[in-house]
Parts: C-alpha cells; sequence; structure tokens
C-alpha cells in the first residue's frame, strides 16, 4: 500500500478540493488546486497529510521540532485526532449550497471541517466545530478556521524555491501595503533531517483587526508544471507539443473584528497553511468547552486559481488581482443588505476636514445651502457636536449635544439637511469612553484586566456584553438618531483594546466575546433602524475586515485625508474589501488649482465618492469641475459597484516619495464597459503614460472605435488614444489624476 492516498476529490466551479488520506497515520486532510491540476497531484516524497483542522488543548503535549513558543500546530491534539468519517451534503432549499463535511475525535471531543461552497461562485467558505461530548471539561487552546495541507501538490520534488507569500501590511493611513516575500527568505524549508519545523505566524492582537495586516494573505506557486499525459491537439485532432501549466495561488480571507493569526509552516517537502483566532501564544486564547457545549471558529473565505501569464512581475500583480477579485466576491452579498438609498453609490459629504472636530449649527445650515442641488445624497455631522465648552474629544461616552454650537438641538440641523434634499449623518465612537465624561467612572459598565479598567490615555472601553451597557446605548445613541431624524451613522473606533478583557476563561477569549458583542450591536442599529446607513470606521481603515462589512454599508478607507498617496491606499484596500463599500476622501480647498481638483475628485473613482473641506468658499469656477465630477461617478458607478480591477504601473515601495503612475481598470460585471482611475506621481520628467486594457473580449477587436466611445473625466490639455487595447495618455505632469469610461 502506498504511503498517501486521494481519499475524495470534489470540483467546485474551477476549484479542486482533494482530500488526501496518510496511511501510515490515517490523517485525512484536504488541499485546493485549480481545475485542470488533477492529473498532476504527486503524493510520492517525504512528507506527511496534516488534517482539515489545527487543535490544541490544555493538557496535551506541545508540539515538537523545535518549535514550541513559535507555532502550536501538529501537537498532540492534533496529532491524535481520529479521522471518523465524511459527508457530501445539499444543503440548500434550491439546491445550489453544499457542504463538505470531514469528521474527527480526540478524547470524545467532536471535531468537524465545514466547507461550504455556493453554486456558480468562486470561492469556499470554511469553519470548525468541536463539541464537547465528554462529561470531563476540555480546554481548547488552539482551533484553527481552516488547514490546508500539501501545498504545493502539483509537480515532483522539492519546490521551495518557487513558493512566494503575498500579505498585505497596514498602519495608520498607509492601509493594504503589499508585502511578497519567497518561502526561501523566511526559511520555510525543510532540514536535511526533516525533524525541524519552521513557521511565519503572523497575525493582529487586539479590536482592530487591521493594524498591521489584514486577515488575508496569498501563496504563490510560480513553477512551471509540465502535462506529460496531456497533449495539445489541433484542428484536426491531432497531437502536438507537451503543455506545461503555469503554476497556482491559493488566497484566504478571516472573518473576524477580533485577535486573528494565520500561519505558513513547514517541516518536510510541503507546506500547510492555516488560520483563525489568534491563539493561547500569539492571543491569550483559550476556551472551555462544558459537556455537550459546542463552539464554532470565525469563517474563513478560500480560494485557488492558476497563474497568470507573462513576467514574473507582472504575473504576480495579475494574480494578486485575480485572486482578491475571487476572495472579495464573497462580500457581493453586502450590496443586497443594505437600505435602498444605497443601492446607486450616492454621493456623502462628510465635514471633519471643513471643521476639524468644531461643527456648529450655524456652519452645518451654511454648508447644506451650499450643497443644495449638487446631487450630493447624505451630509455628515462629524466628531464635536457632543464636546462640552472648553474641552476637547475626552468627554466622548455621555453623548449629550453642546447646546451653545447645536442652540436648536441636532434635529433642527437635521431638518435643514433634509430640507436641503440630503440625508442627515452624524458622528460616534460609542464603544468607548474618555476621561471628562460621566461613563469614565462607572467602572462596572468597563472592560477590565486583572480587575482594573483598561485605558489607554483618555479611553476606556465599554463592556458590550452587558446588557445595561447594551441599554444605555440604545438611549443615547439609538434613540438621539431616532429622534433627531438620522439616517447615517458613522461609528468611529480611536484606540486599541489589547491582548483581551476579564470576564472570561481568558483575556483573548474575553475579547472576542465582547468585540461580537458590539458587532451584535450594529445589527441591532440596523434592525431599530431599518434604512439607516453605517459607516465603518477605525481611525479610518483599521476594520478593513469582512465581519464589519457585512453589518455596515460602507468602511472609510483610511484616514489619508488629503494626502497624495490616496489613490496607492484607495486601490490596495480593494483587495480586501467591495470598492462599492469603500468610502475615499476628496477633501478640497478653496486656494485648490485646477489640476489639484482633478487629481483628489479622480481618487474617488477607486470606491465611494466623500467630499469634505471648504465647500462654502470654492468658488464657482471650482464648483463646476466638483459638479462635473459628481455627474461622471454616477455614470460609472454601476461599474464601480459590479466589476473586477486590474491594476497597471510601478510598485509604489514609500508612499512618501511617489514614483512614476498607476492606473486601476475596472472592468463591469458583462465586460461590456470599463472605467479607468490614473494618476501620475513624480514623472521624472516623462509626460505620457501607456497601458494595455485587460484581455476582454471585445475590446481589442474595437481598435480604434474605442477612443470614439470614450467619457472622461480630466483636466483640459491631456489626450487619450486607445488603438487595439492599447491606452496612450499624452500631455501629463506630476500628480495628475484622471477618470476614462468605455
Amino acid at each position: 500500500m502506498a504511503d498517501k492516498e486521494i481519499y475524495s476529490k470534489f470540483e467546485l466551479g474551477d476549484m479542486l478540493v482533494v482530500f488526501i488520506k496518510d496511511n501510515r497515520s490515517g490523517s485525512v486532510g484536504y488541499t485546493l488546486l485549480p481545475k485542470g491540476f488533477d492529473d498532476r497531484i504527486e503524493l510520492d516524497g517525504w512528507w506527511s497529510v496534516e488534517p482539515a483542522v489545527q487543535c490544541k488543548f490544555v493538557g496535551d503535549n506541545y508540539p515538537d521540532g523545535f518549535i514550541h513558543g513559535h507555532s502550536m500546530k501538529n501537537s498532540q491534539s492534533t496529532n491524535d485526532m481520529k479521522f471518523v468519517g465524511q459527508r457530501f451534503e445539499n444543503a440548500g432549499k434550491k439546491e445550489e449550497l453544499f457542504r463538505i463535511i470531514t469528521e474527527y475525535e480526540r478524547n470524545s471531543v467532536n471535531i468537524s471541517s465545514v466547507i461550504e461552497y455556493n453554486l456558480g461562485s468562486k470561492y469556499i467558505k470554511t469553519y470548525s466545530v468541536f463539541e464537547n461530548g465528554s462529561k470531563k471539561k476540555q480546554m481548547l487552546e488552539m482551533a484553527s478556521s481552516f488547514n490546508i495541507c500539501s501545498f504545493p501538490c502539483a509537480g515532483k520534488g522539492l519546490r521551495q524555491k518557487d513558493l512566494v507569500l503575498h500579505r498585505l501590511k497596514s498602519k495608520w493611513s498607509m492601509e493594504g501595503k503589499l508585502e511578497s516575500r519567497a518561502f526561501l527568505d523566511m526559511e520555510l524549508e525543510p532540514a536535511w533531517l526533516r525533524i525541524g519545523a519552521n513557521s511565519e505566524r503572523f497575525g493582529e492582537v487586539g479590536s482592530m483587526p487591521v493594524r498591521r495586516y489584514f486577515p488575508w494573505m496569498v501563496v504563490t506557486d510560480l513553477g512551471e508544471i509540465s502535462l506529460e499525459s496531456v497533449k495539445q491537439k489541433d484542428k484536426n485532432g491531432q497531437t502536438g507539443a507537451t503543455r506545461k501549466l503555469k503554476g497556482y495561488s491559493i488566497g484566504a480571507q478571516l472573518y473576524i473584528n477580533s485577535s486573528w493569526q494565520m500561519e505558513v509552516y513547514n517541516r518536510d517537502e510541503k507546506n500547510s497553511i492555516s488560520g483563525g483566532i489568534a491563539d493561547r501564544e500569539f492571543g491569550h486564547w483559550t476556551k472551555e468547552l462544558k459537556y455537550k457545549e459546542k463552539f464554532i471558529t470565525p469563517e474563513a473565505i478560500l480560494t485557488v486559481c492558476r497563474n497568470s501569464s507573462g513576467r514574473t512581475s507582472d504575473m504576480m500583480q495579475k494574480t494578486i488581482d485575480e485572486v482578491s477579485f475571487r476572495i472579495t466576491s464573497a462580500q457581493l452579498v453586502n450590496l443586497e443588505n443594505v437600505p435602498e438609498s444605497e443601492k446607486e453609490l450616492p454621493i456623502i459629504f462628510n465635514e471633519y476636514c471643513t471643521s476639524w472636530g468644531n461643527p456648529d449649527e450655524k456652519e452645518m445650515e451654511s454648508i447644506a445651502e451650499r450643497l443644495r442641488g449638487h446631487g450630493i445624497k447624505y451630509c455628515v455631522i462629524d466628531a464635536g457636536w457632543h464636546v462640552k465648552d472648553g474641552n476637547d474629544w475626552s468627554d466622548i461616552g455621555d453623548w449629550i449635544t453642546n447646546k451653545k454650537k447645536f442652540p436648536g438641538g441636532l434635529k433642527k440641523t437635521a431638518d435643514k439637511i433634509r430640507e436641503c434634499g440630503m440625508i442627515p449623518g452624524l458622528w460616534y465612537e460609542m464603544e468607548v469612553v474618555g476621561k471628562d465624561s460621566e461613563m469614565f467612572k462607572k467602572e462596572d459598565m468597563l472592560l477590565k484586566r486583572d480587575g482594573i479598567p483598561i485605558q489607554t490615555m483618555f479611553r476606556r472601553f465599554l463592556d458590550m456584553r452587558k446588557p445595561e451597557v447594551i441599554d444605555y446605548l440604545t438611549e443615547r445613541v439609538i434613540k438621539n438618531l431616532k429622534d433627531n431624524g438620522f439616517d447615517y451613522l458613522k461609528v468611529d473606533y480611536n484606540d486599541n483594546l489589547g491582548i483581551g478583557c476579564d470576564g472570561a476563561e481568558s483575556l483573548g477569549e474575553g475579547m472576542r466575546q465582547s468585540l461580537v458583542a458590539s458587532r451584535d450591536f450594529f445589527k441591532k442599529i440596523r434592525k431599530d433602524i431599518p434604512d439607516i446607513v453605517i459607516e465603518n470606521c477605525s481611525s479610518g481603515g483599521h476594520r478593513l475586515e469582512p465581519s464589519m462589512q457585512a453589518v455596515t454599508s460602507m468602511a472609510s478607507f483610511s484616514d489619508a485625508h488629503e494626502w497624495q498617496a490616496i489613490p496607492v491606499v484607495a486601490a490596495n484596500v480593494t483587495r480586501a474589501i467591495l470598492p462599492a463599500q469603500s468610502q475615499i476622501w476628496a477633501v478640497l480647498r478653496a486656494k485648490d488649482d485646477e489640476k489639484r481638483l482633478y487629481y483628489s475628485l479622480s481618487n474617488t473613482f477607486l470606491g465611494r465618492m466623500c467630499l469634505s473641506g471648504d465647500m462654502s468658499t470654492i468658488s464657482k469656477k471650482q464648483w463646476k469641475i466638483v459638479d462635473e465630477a459628481i455627474a461622471f461617478y454616477k455614470k460609472c458607478a454601476p461599474v464601480i459597484k459590479n466589476g473586477r480591477n486590474y491594476r497597471f504601473g510601478p510598485y509604489q515601495n514609500s508612499y512618501n516619495d511617489l514614483k512614476g503612475w498607476q492606473a486601476v481598470v475596472r472592468v463591469s460585471e458583462d465586460g461590456k464597459s470599463l472605467v479607468a482611475v490614473v494618476n501620475t506621481f513624480a514623472m521624472n520628467g516623462e509626460t505620457s503614460v501607456e497601458f494595455k486594457l485587460p484581455s476582454i473580449a471585445g475590446l481589442k477587436k474595437q481598435g480604434t472605435a474605442l477612443t470614439k466611445s470614450l467619457d472622461s473625466f480630466k483636466r483640459n490639455g491631456i489626450k487619450v488614444d486607445i488603438t487595439k487595447g492599447k491606452v496612450v495618455i499624452t500631455n501629463l505632469s506630476d500628480y495628475d489624476g484622471l477618470v476614462l469610461k468605455l
């Protein structure tokens, strides 16, 4: 009997989920491959099969291989899991949802890996289920949402030199920077005797899930794989040359708003890829399972596809764009669950960069009057409406309107905004309290660590698990919004909870529970005010993860309010969230010349247009450009809402020293139209940019007809020519911005 064999294989759209059985250990795990790669699955070699779930229970031995402290994978808990069986079931009313359930058992704990697939989708959803069948309490200290083994599974021999890990890094106002690292640079290759393990474990600890990395990764196999058994045939049916397949890439994204981790692990000739809740070592997490108690991990989205063709650098960018499209397509359901006002991606005005946290009734009503008739849907009052006289934001938490700033109350201003044809919006940072608020003193309603309220500078955190906290916020947030007629809510969150809080069996579990409760309050707001639009903001982009996107209408992409790097950051974050849910600032100043206005406004076509700045004082000439942008945005909105991105231009290593140019081409779902957002940076004397349009059916065949169908938003003097699928833009200078629509 061979050491390893294929146990089962499932063709899900253009993806293959292949379960492999290790006949030596009895372990059964799975790997992902693109459709058409099944003939090249290689089972020989010095490697072991990992199960579909990685876990660790308190009391079991920690892993060997000199990795204890760096990883909890392949501990005694995982190694002792017994494969029980597997079933494939139809789980949807219309026979469109399928589940693959792989079952294991360990010391009377039933452990299941669940894979869900919706017919026609380009991804799978996966999670793990733990149920304690023992009368004895069991304490988990590591539980994966997914575990993919035997990567790469196609091709012979040791393949580490062909492997690359891609991650989206993040810091304030610089969200989503792509990092690509070779496996060899991380020492993810086996030693001579295959006993020393290594792991690249990364993630985020705290309540800002996108603070250092996004919960997102892609692994790429760059190698060419010869298919000796598959011959190409010409039109006469004659066998031709041997076909070679390019390598493939696997992508993963976690749905989690608390501490998380992802991990690439190596001990032998293959690698495994896993992710889920940050474990005890990384995130201070343990979870107690009582008799019959069940625990379900956060969901993960997985996908796989063939690599694109071309030079290595171009191929990787195209492939990452493809994987990102496939991953984020799982979020399209969010667009079906938003209020009716959101369906056409309307324009937002937010006054934050107008008053910088100091709004008042007179100014807001003046702005509303100035915005009347310009096609703007939402007018948002940002931070500062609550601030006590002579204070700063340190009184957040009481949420009492400053009557000197708003003598008529918030309702008077909201009514004026509605009278001017817009939906009024209001800012809150509802999950925290400031040192000058009354709530700051109510320690029984706050999160604690070691029995002491958790405090960062002037902020403390509400314990969202407590009914009295929910009752308080229902009164101060939901009722305030209802009573004053606000149908738009911006929720900010400007500090981090850290390693966790009291109130559960571990600090990490306390935080997880608290943040699940926090997310549930977002759901309550939507239930109590069905038509409300909620904006997900956390110092800009620190909450850009799918579980928060699912309970809100859109997110603030970043706090990069007036920075020249806005188009780079905006393009970055669309690899993790939908452009239709990514709100991008265009801060307009009375001093802005024509070129600056086009640059600022063109950036918003990478997502949702949000205007701010000197709207009351910009000139008629400047307003003409703004009106042009708004009208053109509405034409482009269908493509922004339902399309896919292709990115061109050099990689930007420094956001403070941008070089060259960037083009993001978004093609509609039906392939019949596209929107291209083009930005130049420091051009070093160059005045032109050229790039090829994506190879979408019909585009290249139209030739010069494409130029005739061109519509654009650009400053005077810039020329655009499109011939045989190539776009040539001339008369450019540093920091130009333009938008093309075909």
